[in-house]
């Protein structure tokens, strides 16, 4: 089972995530899963269609927006929406989780403290700094 880090009490990244572990983010509580990982980045993830329907089935929403370096605004944007609109908990994921936790707090500057941003990162093995500064 993938690695669920919980960020805040909405929101959670993770490194890529099998089919298998769909039931089990549903089983968690999560209502939303952001995949934020390209289709055809490593042989063998599953794609973008597998997942969403993977997690239609288990009864979550679903967004695809897939970050390659740095997250630009739209993907800043759509995360941010997402989450904002998200009814319950949301798991988002890409390779290491990191993209996905930046695209996140990306979103999150001006709503939330720097330090705050930073600090949560770290809680969840992740350096924001690099990209919050």
């Amino acid at each position: 089972m993938t690695d669920f880090r919980t960020v805040t009490d909405n929101f959670s990244v993770s490194p890529q995530i099998a089919l298998a572990d769909i039931s089990a983010a549903a089983a968690a509580g999560f209502t939303l899963i952001i995949n934020n990982r390209p289709d055809g980045e490593q042989p063998g993830q599953p794609t973008s269609a597998q997942v969403e329907a993977a997690a239609r089935a288990a009864g979550l929403d679903y967004l695809y927006a897939p970050v390659t370096g740095r997250p630009a605004p739209p993907q800043v944007a759509a995360v941010r929406e997402a989450v904002d609109a998200s009814t319950g908990k949301v798991l988002a994921f890409c390779r290491s989780g990191t993209r996905s936790i930046c695209a996140w707090a990306m979103g999150q500057q001006g709503a939330r403290d720097t330090d705050e941003l930073i600090r949560l990162g770290a809680e969840a093995g992740y350096d924001l700094s690099p990209v919050l500064s």
